[in-house]
């Protein structure tokens, strides 16, 4: 029987078809088949890893893989400062936990400025007086309370034995430790017990925090919040000049919340709402460049760089005025997400020429560098995952160490506006709703964030890096969804940033060529020379076709992918 023609034609066109999908990027990360912990240093993502092998799942890991951050990552990792997690559950149901920091019950909103309305210069960032109230430790117990399998004891205890055995310094640790080693010696009066002189290849071991961990591995919340703890912390915070009380740490609660969820072309995006700027100011980026052919213009390329920064630039004017703590301020949020909203701020975009911040609002401010935040990203063998973005604020927070409990303290309280207008030290401009007021809980830049794909997980996503944390998250996902980068490419792609002030687009040192900055300057947009940082430090994981992870551990960092 001869073949029908049509049908042969039919054939031949869905042939092509089929050929010219787009076939899913080949993993260059490490790939596991059931579970993996991605961190910012391999202690924690195998202790995370361990907890997983024993029967635990992503919940009991999420406990394990923050407190061996706390022992092998002091940069960042902490009991003294407080985090955002987003999770899923492997039937599909989302949440968030806001174990963020919160101003003590004698905060003020005038508490910074001197008596001529003036901000006092390192009041919010140094010392006793720039620390608020903690909140990891609640994070966790709260996390473990509703979802954990696993006794707190056996999550512990891998932990514990981290600290009094101890880990080895690493290069790049041991950089940190030089760094700041100054500062810290200052503020704690020229004498600490923290190993702030440790070299490259030492083993460290901190018997006085393993301590404080028992207290919280056999205690729980009250390990921290009541009793020896808290009785130790409240005391030395307030025998340095700060204000936390005991009364401030009893009363300290972590929140679940709603996360900010919306598609972008065929991603379901699922990422961290206030008082985290992430979600939002993440969603009006997406949503601002979703009528463009992004893939078409190339990774990295003059149009696509300036459609970014055009978008990111009306986002964070958005962010800076509108958001704040959703329980002290009222939020514009229907507003600010509505399709009629941004296609009104992006209708001054031209790809002909740059649009000034000044455009969009007023002012002037100097640009400061944050990476002192950390990240890890957890999927288990049942499907469950969690992005959790955890901090300390700046590099050591206060640089406050306590010799008695064996941890740093957060500098949390100039993530306030400490004056509207007046930019904090990421060089972030706040307004009203980020004012200061007792137990309010300060805005934050830390995305965590979950990607589906086909009503599948596809993503878990995060960084550090300050007001550069929602560009990084949002150039990732865009290198691995728009450019079909596998997760570690992805992760290791060179990054710029723009956040509406200081005017200027910031590009990392390798990656970007001097043409393409000419070509960017001819169109009116200014270029940071004098600030090349490595932007973020993105720990990510993609779940492959057949089921299996891939980890994205970024080479900027000591950070690792460990699975099973």
């Amino acid at each position: 029987m001869k073949p029908n023609k049509n049908v042969v034609s039919l054939a031949i066109i869905l042939l092509l078809l089929i050929g010219c999908k787009t076939l899913p990027a080949t993993p260059t990360g490490l790939v596991t088949e059931k579970a993996m912990v991605v961190s910012a240093r391999e202690e924690a993502s195998k202790i995370g890893v361990e907890i997983l092998k024993k029967g635990g799942n992503a919940f009991d890991a999420m406990v394990a893989t923050e407190m061996a951050l706390v022992v092998a990552y002091p940069f960042a990792g902490n009991l003294g400062g407080g985090g955002f997690m987003v999770y899923r559950k492997s039937d599909g149901t989302t949440g968030a936990l806001d174990y963020r920091e919160k101003a003590p019950l004698s905060a003020t909103k005038d508490m910074y400025l001197d008596s001529s309305g003036n901000v006092i210069p390192d009041m919010s960032t140094v010392g006793a007086t720039a620390v608020g109230v903690p909140g990891t430790v609640a994070g966790m117990i709260a996390v473990h309370d509703k979802f954990g399998k696993l006794p707190l004891e056996e999550i512990f205890a891998p932990v514990i034995a981290l600290a009094q055995n101890g880990i080895v310094v690493t290069q790049k640790q041991a950089e940190h430790f030089e760094a700041y080693r100054d500062e810290i010696l200052e503020v704690n009066g020229g004498s600490t017990t923290f190993p702030i002189d440790a070299k490259p290849g030492d083993i460290l071991k901190y018997p006085v925090l393993a301590k404080t961990l028992q207290r919280i591995s056999e205690q729980g919340r009250d390990g921290f919040y009541k009793g020896e703890t808290a009785t130790s912390l409240a005391a030395f915070i307030q025998q340095n000049g700060g204000f936390v009380t005991v009364e401030d740490l009893a009363e300290y609660e972590a929140i679940w919340r709603t996360p900010i969820a919306f598609n972008y072309k065929d991603l379901r995006i699922i990422s961290m709402s206030p008082p985290s700027s992430g979600g939002i100011t993440l969603n009006q980026i997406f949503r601002m460049m979703e009528p463009y052919k992004v893939s078409k213009y190339g990774h990295n390329s003059e149009k696509e760089i300036q459609l970014f920064t055009e978008a990111a630039r009306r986002a964070y004017a958005d962010r800076n005025y509108y958001l704040g703590d959703p329980d002290f301020v009222d939020i514009p949020k229907e507003t600010l997400l509505s399709d009629a909203y941004l296609k009104k701020r992006m209708e001054s975009f031209s790809f002909k020429k740059a649009t000034k911040s000044s455009d969009i609002q007023e002012g002037n401010v100097q640009m400061a560098e944050s990476m002192e935040t950390t990240h890890y990203s957890i999927v288990d063998h049942e499907g469950n995952a969690v992005s959790v973005t955890t901090t300390l604020n700046g590099a050591y927070g206060s640089k406050l160490y306590s010799d008695e409990l064996g941890f740093f303290l957060n500098n949390e309280m100039d993530d306030f506006s400490a004056k509207a207008g007046v930019p904090n030290m990421f060089g972030l401009i706040g307004a009203e709703a980020n004012s200061i007021a007792p137990e309010k809980r300060m805005l934050s830049s830390m995305t965590p964030t979950l990607v589906e794909r086909d009503g599948k997980l596809w993503m878990v996503v995060g960084t550090p890096g300050g007001s550069t944390i929602i560009t990084a998250v949002a150039q990732t996902i865009l290198n691995a969804y728009e450019f079909n980068m596998s997760m570690q490419k992805a992760v290791d792609a060179p990054r710029f940033h723009h956040q509406w002030l200081p005017d200027v687009i910031m590009f990392e040192p390798q990656g970007f060529s001097n043409q393409l900055k000419d070509e960017l300057r001819s169109k009116g947009y200014n270029i940071n020379e004098e600030r090349t940082p490595i932007i973020g430090k993105v720990n990510a994981i993609r779940i492959l076709p057949d089921g299996h992870l891939e980890g994205g551990a970024d080479r900027r960092g000591d950070d690792t992918a460990v699975g099973f």
